[in-house]
């Protein structure tokens, strides 16, 4: 059964970093795609970041390029989101996702709020 546990949210100060981290069992982590979503009060959960299963390619939304950074380490079946120069509205909770045998699973989440 895959299960995805999130942690690492909180409030933070516009201009601030977190990072988030992402915990994964029940698959074979270092043959799976991972990526990291979020979803805004009122808004529909859109893609944040991706990562290969090799981690040698990365992807990220317009509006988290240059901010963001998705990593992985496989011996800790762990994947990562660095955010840095932290913005308003990137107030969001955020998600981690994998596809297994087709069927996307997500975590339950974690809160990001950015407000001074």
């Amino acid at each position: 059964q895959v299960r995805l546990v999130e942690s690492g949210g909180g409030l933070v100060q516009p201009g601030g970093s977190l990072r988030l981290s992402c915990a994964a069992s029940g698959f074979t982590f270092s043959i799976h795609a991972m990526s990291w979503y979020r979803q805004a009060p009122g808004k529909e959960r859109e893609l944040v970041a991706s990562i290969t299963k090799a981690g040698d390619s990365t992807n990220y939304a317009d509006s988290v390029n240059g901010r963001f950074t998705i990593s992985r380490d496989d011996a800790k079946n762990t994947v990562y989101l660095q955010m840095n120069s932290l913005k308003s509205e990137d107030t969001a909770v955020y998600y981690c996702s994998v596809v297994k045998s087709n069927l996307r699973s997500w975590g339950q989440g974690t809160q990001v709020t950015v407000s001074s």
